[in-house]
């Protein structure tokens, strides 16, 4: 199997690439030729509206792998499915992790293409029961999600982006599970169209569905070796257009006051409350650097929770930064925060636990696998929209596991909660730009 650092180390005939970029943008979608789904539309839809009927919560308490037992129930079924549509070497793991190989198609010494989707969705609203709407030829106006929640472009201005398609949002009691059914329901729709497309060539591809990865536990069980692609891409992004290769880099620090509780009536000079001196700490993190105050490239410090009383209190904060060196100064600034107040307040105080959960994947993806990412967007009527992630994503641990694996789009909004929305066309054409890669990765050298 050829490595990414060959394949990496020839050039890139991006001229080639460019040259053969021939869907304008606002064609409509392939039609998918005779013996294949009726259409990419239809096909993708009716596989979304499937797969959000299967709730599939991922549990932060739980220590088994998957967390919870609907994500094996739901991998199970996805299994049957690759094998229903002819993929080969479909394989489902004790852990849930769902893989499978489309075949190459045409002679050549091409890399290895992987695609990779979560199969678990946020626990920050309910995904069980999910009634989604489907809103055709949309007119602008504000969309009733029951009677007393409106989806509103006052407050979400990006659905005007979306006047005359056709939007799929929830019914406000639920998130609708765009993150990531949506990108499981792209990637299989794409892999059923070169299955039925035999005139498209393309190289060997791998897939991939996980568990757990709004836990942070996406790849704890993932088998680099035994996936064997070259390079991969996480379909896990927001709305059309996006391309992302840089994240966060993150630490998250649990901090434990121990106090002295005494009777507040003879308290004086004994007293030492633990609860104060967390919000003394609260209170010497930047106010301007917080999650609610920084976007783009800017890093915060971000305080999830306070609990305590006098005697014993627990605080967490995440520090989070795209840039190394930043973040080892954030880092520095916590323990410097928590070496200071020790010695005001007595060795032993404040007890300081801070781990680094992953970093900037920036380092780790050549830049020629974004040309050629960006080639494919254009070939698929698609502008790419390079952002970075405010974030974690399944594709950075993997980029530093020996797998470069950046993260394109599905279409989603306002991910994880009820006002989430997603545009049908979005969908289609992230099936387009799936296609696209496909094929045009016979070109690399």
């Amino acid at each position: 199997m050829k490595k990414i650092t060959s394949l990496l180390a020839l050039s890139l005939s991006l001229a080639l690439l460019l040259a053969s970029c021939t869907t304008d943008a606002a064609e409509s979608p392939r039609t998918a030729p005779t013996g294949s789904p009726p259409d990419i539309r239809t096909a993708v839809v009716e596989r979304f509206l499937e797969y959000i009927s299967h709730d599939t919560t991922s549990d932060p308490g739980s220590d088994t792998s998957p967390s919870t037992s609907e994500q094996m129930d739901f991998a199970k079924l996805l299994y049957e499915e690759c094998k229903a549509i002819g993929l080969s070497d479909v394989s489902i793991s004790e852990y849930g992790v769902v893989m499978a190989t489309l075949p190459a198609n045409t002679d050549g010494d091409f890399p290895v293409l992987g695609f990779i989707s979560h199969v678990d969705t946020s626990a920050e609203a309910s995904g069980a029961n999910i009634t989604p709407q489907i809103v055709e030829n949309y007119d602008g106006g504000d969309i009733a999600l029951n009677e007393t929640m409106t989806l509103s472009p006052d407050e979400f201005p990006a659905m005007m982006n979306y006047i005359g398609q056709t939007l799929i949002t929830t019914s406000g009691d639920t998130l609708l599970g765009t993150d990531d059914k949506s990108g499981i329901a792209e990637i299989l729709t794409a892999m059923e169209y070169l299955i039925n497309s035999p005139e498209i060539p393309h190289g060997k591809i791998r897939i991939a569905f996980t568990p757990d990865e709004e836990i942070g536990r996406g790849t704890e069980n993932f088998d680099v070796e035994a996936f064997g692609a070259d390079f991969a891409f996480t379909v896990d992004g927001g709305p059309i257009g996006e391309l992302e290769y840089e994240n966060f880099n993150a630490a998250n620090a649990t901090i434990e006051i121990t106090g002295r509780s005494i009777h507040p009536g003879r308290a004086k000079g004994i007293m030492v409350n633990s609860s104060l001196i967390a919000a003394e700490i609260a209170m010497a993190l930047p106010p301007d650097e917080t999650p609610a105050t920084t976007e783009g490239y800017e890093g915060f410090y971000h305080m999830t929770g306070i609990d305590g009383d006098v005697s014993k209190t627990t605080m967490g904060v995440l520090v989070r930064s795209f840039d190394t060196d930043d973040f080892e100064a954030r880092k520095s600034f916590v323990t410097g925060l928590v070496d200071a107040l020790n010695e005001k307040y007595g060795l032993g105080t404040i007890a300081l636990d801070m781990n680094d959960l992953y970093y900037n994947m920036v380092e780790m993806v050549d830049p020629k696998i974004i040309d050629f990412a960006m080639a494919a967007y254009a070939e698929a009527g698609v502008e790419a929209d390079i952002v970075p992630i405010r974030g974690g994503t399944d594709g950075a641990r993997l980029s530093f596991m020996g797998l470069p694996c950046p993260n394109i789009f599905t279409g989603g909004h306002n991910i994880h909660g009820p006002y989430e929305f997603i545009p049908v066309e979005s969908m289609v054409k992230a099936v387009d730009v799936i296609v696209s890669l496909s094929r045009m990765a016979t070109a690399l050298d």
